[in-house]
């Protein structure tokens, strides 16, 4: 295959606004290093840390909600998902899905024309589960807002699937939190999980996979989109913010929180958390400051587990589920690359249900 020198690209030129994504034509095409691979892109989902990063909401001096604007302050030293410096020009995007074109040295020439999804996370091969010598597909590195992409060859997970490419490019990130916050949580059959914001990639995500571990799933979600939440499969649906959740919960014993929404409404998920259940929290779209009352901690005898790095595992298990038809895309959306302002702007606006992706 005679690959081009150059690439249409979106690059994000620092922190702030949408105009801070910048379309190219003409940008260079990467070549793949020693031990990676080239990726013809096919599709990219979006993602909240898009958003995030972009604006600089993971920095400590921010304390809104997700937004789509940048922030008037952000601390240099901590606005990425590592807690340090991102560099730029960046082409961020993480849900890949494409195909192998070509190949570093020490890749085998056998993958060329493989169809994979990237797992995202990025790890030191000599430290693998070294959490503090990780980054991310598309933060630390360049990812996938291209039409050409390189990724470590073991981060390229090859995958056999009637799905679209636009439906593939839903999973890695989106399923991959859900089914770290599931596995920190230690989800069973034995367990009903609450999921705020069921709605969104990583919620919907949430109930499905606490699903297929056998576990009772109570959804939440605006009543707008309670059609498209039902048919991911929760035994209960309710709306997204109940005045009085106990009454509304009825005889449901909550024994995990599975969130990603935070926010003035936090409390009251928490006050409804059986003696002896789990918190398991991978975001804060509704704000990350919450009012907490540390007795309904103690006294309750709850466990509070944070989850952003995975397990190195857990992405190629969810391509078993992929293949095996356990869980589903449920993709909102498909707009071109060029597009991708308008398509964040939708996905900042959570209208939809699901994951939004966008195609080079």
């Amino acid at each position: 295959m005679t690959l081009p020198p150059t690439m249409r690209a979106m690059v994000t030129m620092g922190h702030g606004g949408l105009d801070q994504m910048v379309w190219h034509e003409d940008w260079p095409r990467p070549d793949p290093a020693p031990g990676e691979v080239l990726i013809k892109v096919k599709a990219c989902g979006l993602n909240n840390t898009d958003v995030n990063t972009r604006v600089g909401w993971y920095s400590k001096a921010v304390t809104e909600a997700t937004s789509g604007d940048g922030f008037e302050t952000v601390n240099d030293e901590d606005p990425t998902w590592g807690a340090a410096p991102i560099s730029f020009p960046r082409i961020q995007g993480a849900d890949v899905c494409g195909e192998i074109v070509a190949v570093g040295d020490g890749v085998d020439a056998v993958r060329i024309g493989e169809r994979i999804i990237a797992a995202n996370w990025l790890r030191d091969p000599n430290d693998p589960a070294n959490m503090n010598k990780t980054g991310y597909f598309g933060s630390e590195r360049n990812g996938g807002f291209a039409e050409y992409t390189t990724i470590p060859a073991t981060n390229a997970i090859a995958v056999n699937s009637d799905y679209s490419d636009a439906e593939l490019a839903t999973f890695s990130c989106s399923y991959s939190t859900a089914e770290g916050m599931l596995t920190r949580a230690a989800v069973t059959d034995k367990d009903t999980v609450l999921v705020p914001g069921a709605s969104g990639g990583v919620g919907g995500a949430l109930v499905q996979l606490a699903r297929h571990r056998g576990a009772r799933v109570v959804a939440m979600a605006s009543e707008a989109k309670h059609a498209d939440v039902v048919k991911l499969g929760p035994d209960v649906l309710l709306p997204r913010a109940p005045e009085n959740l106990r009454n509304a919960l009825g005889d449901e014993k909550i024994t995990v929180l599975a969130d990603v929404v935070g926010g003035p409404y936090w409390p009251t998920l928490l006050d409804v958390v059986e003696r002896g259940g789990r918190f398991t929290c991978s975001g804060a779209i509704a704000g990350p400051i919450v009012e907490f009352d540390l007795r309904t901690f103690y006294l309750r005898d709850l466990t509070f587990t944070g989850s952003t790095v995975i397990e190195p595992a857990v992405t190629r298990a969810l391509v078993g589920y992929i293949e095996a038809k356990a869980i589903r895309p449920a993709l909102a959306a498909t707009f071109a690359l060029s597009e991708l302002h308008a398509a964040q702007t939708a996905f900042i606006e959570k209208k939809h249900t699901g994951n939004i992706v966008v195609v080079p």
